[in-house]
């Protein structure tokens, strides 16, 4: 019994000095400079020609690197160079192969010539693809190379070599592999030269390979990409495309080596996950140390990152906020980054506010622990997350979300008065503050065009607001009343909400993928918006990818949608709104069959245009044109709440860039000692459990020593 005693007091003695009980890392990781966060969804897709969701992104926007990037603390967002020497700007070529000045017209340019340049001796990180023997031959290429080896770590020969301009050529050449099925494979072969052509020669001789085939893709020729020497290659692009230059800071454009691609399109590869889908490999600050998508996954420091320094210079605030303090200092900051998948909002939280996560989002549960909205609408921390130092970081999304209406529909579309001044009292009776008030958590803005803050042509203040929805009264705009919708019905032809021909009542059809958490209430919440202009609301669920169909075939009248921003330009949110992007006759993004001659023929000058007050008054006029034609009714752009604790440090809202890791700091000592603090075990019920399982065996201990002295006695 003495020794049980002593074991107990030395284990909660050892435990009160070490790790907190409920520490879920090793005791290994304690003190390191690790950033530990979370991930929701597993990525479906690591290879850069394929990958485009946003979950996806966190991972490989750290691993491979484009030509270009955002600088992390400018605004508006800011084009700079990654691994070339300067951000390309394009030369014009005419018909006739002649060189145009910068400033010629649209019309003329025939092409547009990028030429890029790389700095020298940048290397890829460690990988087998690299790995020669010593005569130099690629150390795992053969038969029988897949066999016994399930994952990158079987293979313990590791190479590097440097960058060159072939590898960004070669990936751009991957786009159009018919395996891969890029998603943007069809917007690029419509830019870039050559490069549909180039896919249909591709499609022709993957017909003839076996399914786990290789095919050798620089045995095809690109016409619209040439390679001038070992560091600089050129891209030919079909008419005037100014918004390429963005396209220049995504993954799609980040280089992927010949012998790479080799590497995993060996036989037995796939089976095994031993794919550039799985086990990416780049250039950039962090390569992929585990991968268990289903738990956890480990980005480490690259030790053959080229180097980049932490940047000097932002906006105003910036230095106040402490994001300059590390001015030059070589990037990365972080030695490694932990991601853990948790499914569950409650656990995640949690586990923030114990310290083992390092910054967190506000899920609609734990909003009110975390933020207190006061009258005027002003955000603050609630107390108890300013004892323990959290900071709100907010910003608004370069996104927007919007109820479309079908302009094929008999009822709801075309652009004459009837159906137009529908669509109008439509869009006033849906109260969008009232929405963002009761299920945004106030997490958004209304919108008042199809652009969203940061993007040029977005205008704060009585300039940007629609004057079909709002009034600006006393320096803020306000929703027009019911009373203005309702007449608008009367006007349309439907006094009360019946039909003045024929008496029936206004019936409007929604159709939605349904189900999801409070989706009940908020298409109660629609309804109630539409009663009360007197229209009936019927929503017909389905699932998506039966809606997607119904959606592809005009088969709808109204319908919710959203975009996020592929590049911050306004051509990438009004295309949503050309009629040459109509779903229904051409397949395009244009999901409300939206067209009108003069927006389009307005567009078609804007979207090639640089940003000039000409551009800036060709984009307020085809606002006002959708402000007053009401294809959407304009929803809202969310705004984002991070929390992060008050030692991760140099922690900016980006909602362009994806790169953001390698700016980040930790420190790790201040972390360890909230974690100690927020954490430390309470002994007392253990205390107590102890004296109640003594008071229970004490009887029986006595009872004992009675037996077994008697028995010594007889």
């Amino acid at each position: 019994m003495r020794k049980i005693c002593a074991s107990l007091v030395v284990a909660t003695l050892l435990s009160a000095c070490g790790q907190s009980w409920n520490d879920p890392y090793p005791a290994s990781e304690a003190g390191r400079n690790v950033l530990y966060t979370v991930f929701t969804e597993r990525p479906k897709h690591l290879d850069p020609a394929r990958s485009y969701a946003e979950d996806e992104a966190t991972f490989t926007a750290q691993i491979y690197e484009p030509p270009l990037q955002y600088h992390y603390l400018k605004r508006p967002y800011q084009l700079i160079p990654a691994t070339v020497e300067q951000v390309p700007m394009p030369r014009y070529i005419d018909a006739a192969g002649h060189l145009l000045s910068p400033d010629a017209p649209a019309e003329r340019i025939a092409e547009s010539v990028y030429e890029l340049k790389l700095k020298p001796g940048i290397r890829f990180q460690p990988h087998p693809a690299f790995a020669v023997d010593a005569q130099g031959q690629p150390e795992y290429l053969g038969a029988g190379v897949a066999e016994g080896r399930q994952t990158i770590g079987d293979f313990p020969k590791r190479g590097t070599r440097e960058l060159t301009a072939d590898d960004y050529i070669y990936q751009i050449k991957r786009l159009a592999h018919p395996r891969l099925h890029s998603p943007i494979f069809g917007t690029m072969a419509d830019k870039i030269v050559g490069l549909k052509e180039f896919g249909d020669a591709l499609g022709k001789a993957a017909k003839d390979l076996p399914k786990d085939g290789w095919l050798d893709l620089d045995a095809f020729a690109l016409s619209g990409v040439e390679k001038v020497d070992a560091h600089t290659w050129r891209i030919r692009i079909k008419g005037k495309y100014p918004q390429f230059a963005y396209w220049l800071a995504m993954p799609f454009f980040a280089p992927v080596p010949r012998e790479v691609d080799r590497f995993f399109s060996q036989p037995g590869m796939l089976g095994k996950n031993l794919t550039l889908d799985w086990w990416p490999v780049g250039t950039g600050p962090f390569m992929l140390a585990e991968n268990d998508p289903n738990r956890r996954m480990v980005l480490a420091r690259n030790p053959n990152f080229h180097g980049e320094a932490y940047p000097c210079e932002g906006e105003p605030g910036d230095r106040e906020a402490g994001l300059l303090a590390d001015c030059g200092r070589p990037l990365p900051l972080l030695d490694e980054a932990v991601f853990t998948r948790e499914k569950e909002a409650i656990p995640y939280w949690n586990k923030f506010l114990q310290g083992y996560y390092d910054a967190s989002g506000i899920s609609s549960d734990s909003f009110d622990q975390a933020v207190r909205v006061n009258v005027g609408g002003d955000v603050a921390l609630t107390d108890e997350m300013q004892e323990k130092g959290i900071r709100l970081l907010t910003s608004v999304k370069a996104s927007t979300f919007y109820m479309g209406f079908n302009l094929q529909d008999a009822l709801v579309g075309g652009l004459g008065e009837r159906a137009t001044k529908l669509r109008q009292a439509i869009s006033i009776a849906i109260d969008q503050e009232e929405f963002i008030s009761i299920f945004q958590n106030g997490r958004g803005i209304a919108a008042q065009s199809p652009l969203p803050p940061g993007i040029f042509g977005y205008e704060a203040g009585e300039a940007g607001v629609n004057g079909t929805v709002y009034d600006w009264v006393d320096g803020k705009p306000k929703r027009k009343s019911v009373e203005v919708a309702k007449k608008l019905m009367a006007e349309a032809g439907y006094p009360n909400g019946r039909d003045s021909k024929s008496g029936e009542p206004l019936v409007v059809n929604l159709d939605t993928t349904g189900g999801g958490t409070g989706e009940k209430s908020r298409l109660d919440w629609l309804t109630r918006q539409l009663a009360k202009i007197d229209v009936q609301l019927v929503v017909r669920s389905t699932d998506f990818n039966r809606f997607q169909d119904k959606v592809r075939k005009g088969n709808v009248q109204l319908f919710y949608f959203g975009w996020n921003a592929d590049y911050p330009d306004p051509e990438n949110f009004f295309f949503l709104l050309d009629g040459h992007e109509a779903k229904v006759p051409h397949g395009g993004e244009n999901a409300a069959n939206y067209v009108n001659p003069e927006f389009d023929a307005l567009f078609g000058r804007m979207k090639n245009m640089d940003n000039t007050p000409e551009r800036l008054q060709i984009v307020r006029r085809m606002n006002a044109i959708l402000h007053h034609d009401a294809p959407w009714v304009f929803g809202l752009h969310p705004k984002s709440y991070t929390l992060s604790h008050r030692w991760l440090g140099n922690r900016k809202p980006n909602d362009v860039a994806n790169n953001t890791l390698k700016y980040q700091r930790i420190d790790a000592a201040a972390r360890a000692e909230a974690r100690r603090a927020w954490n430390a075990p309470v002994l007392w019920p253990l205390a107590a459990g102890f004296i109640v399982l003594l008071a229970a065996m004490l009887p029986a201990w006595l009872g004992y020593r009675r037996r077994e002295h008697g028995a010594a006695l007889r």
